[in-house]
C-alpha cells in the first residue's frame, strides 16, 4: 500500500471515528485530503476505500441524521464502541515495551494530516471527538528529514546508502548502512547497524546526513546479530569531542548584542548586504548543529560567511521555523475562513 493511500485511509477513518453524526460523502470529501476533484473519480476511489476499511476489519457503518449528515442523505461514521479493542491484559515487559513506542511516537507526517482533517470538520461545524482519534495517532519527536527512511529500512530488513558529513568536514562521504536500529539519546537520533564501507559496526548521527536515504538491497537481507543491543551500541558511542573553530560572521550595525559580547576581531566589514551598515567579527564554536539554532534567533541581523556547514546549519534552521509558520498560519486561515 502507497503512503499516500495510507495516509487517505488513515485520514477518512480519523474523521469516521471523531464525528458524532452521519457524515456525508461530500463532507468526507471535503474534511480528507488526497481525494481527486473530478465527481466520478472521487466516487469510485470513495468506493475502493470504503471496501479497503471493511476488509481491515474497520466496522464501517452507514445511515442518516436528521439533525446532520444531509438529512435523510445517506452518510458514514464509525462508532467508537465498535472500533476499541477490548480489554487487553499486558506483562510488565509488553507494557515496558508499548510505554516506550508511545514515547517515540510524537511527530509524523500522517499525524498532521489526520489534525487537518479534524481541524477542517470542526470548521465546517462539525462536532467531533478529539480523545477517540488518539488512539490512532502516531507521533515522532523528530525533525530530521533522514528519520522516517532510516526507521522503515530497519522495519523491513533493508540497507540504505546515504551521504554523511562528519564533524567539522567540509564535505559529504557516500556511506553503506545495514542499519539494525535507530535509537534517542540525549535528544538526538542514532542509526546504528554494519557499515559496509568500514566493514564494522557504526553509529552515524541523523542530522548528519545530507539529502535522501536511498534502498540499497532487497528487504529482509539485513539481519541483527544474536547478541546485539542497539541501544547500548548508541549509548556507549561516544562522538569525538570537537575542536573550537572560527566562525566568520556578518552582524547588522546596532543589532545582536548577544553574539558581540563574545565576538572577538570586531570590525567594520568591506562588503555585505546593502540593507545597511555591517560589522564583521569572529565566533568560535564546536558543533554546528548545536550553535545553529542560537545564531538563528537573530534572523536577519546574523549572516554566516564561513564554515559552510555552520551557514548550512544556520539556513536549514530557519527554513524549518518559516515551514512551521506558514503551516500554522494555514490552519489558522482554514479555521478563520469557513
Amino acid at each position: 500500500m502507497s503512503r499516500r493511500k495510507t495516509e487517505r485511509l488513515l485520514n477518512l477513518v480519523v474523521c469516521l471515528l471523531a464525528t458524532r453524526r452521519y457524515l456525508t460523502a461530500e463532507q468526507i470529501r471535503r474534511a480528507v485530503p488526497g481525494y481527486p476533484d473530478s465527481d466520478e473519480a472521487f466516487k469510485r476511489m470513495f468506493e475502493r476505500d470504503k471496501e479497503e476499511l471493511r476488509e481491515l476489519g474497520v466496522p464501517l457503518e452507514v445511515g442518516s441524521d436528521q439533525q446532520g449528515g444531509g438529512g435523510e442523505e445517506i452518510g458514514y461514521r464509525i462508532p467508537p464502541q465498535a472500533y476499541e479493542l477490548p480489554e487487553i491484559h499486558l506483562t510488565p515487559d509488553e507494557a515496558a515495551v508499548l510505554g516506550l513506542a508511545a514515547r517515540v511516537w510524537q511527530r509524523a507526517s500522517m499525524a498532521e494530516a489526520a489534525s487537518g482533517a479534524l481541524l477542517k470538520l470542526r470548521a465546517a461545524g462539525v462536532e467531533t471527538d478529539a480523545p477517540a482519534a488518539v488512539g490512532i495517532e502516531p507521533r515522532v519527536d523528530t525533525q530530521d528529514p533522514a528519520f522516517p527512511a532510516l526507521w522503515e529500512a530497519v522495519r523491513d530488513g533493508r540497507p540504505v546508502a546515504f551521504d554523511y558529513q562528519g564533524i567539522g568536514r567540509t564535505s559529504v562521504a557516500r556511506r553503506h548502512l545495514e542499519p539494525w536500529g535507530v535509537v534517542s539519546r540525549r535528544g538526538r537520533w542514532y542509526a546504528v547497524g554494519f557499515d559496509r564501507d568500514r566493514d564494522e559496526q557504526r553509529v552515524f548521527r541523523l542530522s548528519r546526513i545530507v539529502g535522501d536515504v536511498a534502498a540499497d538491497g532487497p528487504a529482509g537481507s539485513v539481519t541483527v546479530p544474536d547478541g546485539v543491543d542497539v541501544r547500548r551500541i548508541a549509548f556507549d558511542w561516544g562522538e569525538p569531542v570537537s575542536e573550537p573553530r572560527p566562525a566568520s560572521v556578518l552582524l547588522r550595525a546596532g543589532a545582536a548584542q548577544g553574539p558581540r559580547r563574545w565576538a572577538r576581531d570586531v570590525r567594520p566589514a568591506q562588503d555585505g548586504p546593502g540593507d545597511g551598515e555591517w560589522d564583521e567579527a569572529t565566533l568560535t564554536f564546536r558543533d554546528a548543529d548545536r550553535f545553529a539554532p542560537y545564531l538563528a534567533r537573530f534572523a536577519g541581523d546574523v549572516v554566516v560567511l564561513d564554515p559552510p556547514d555552520l551557514r548550512e546549519a544556520v539556513i536549514q534552521h530557519l527554513k524549518s521555523v518559516l515551514a512551521a509558520q506558514q503551516g500554522a498560519a494555514e490552519m489558522d486561515g482554514t479555521v478563520n475562513g469557513r
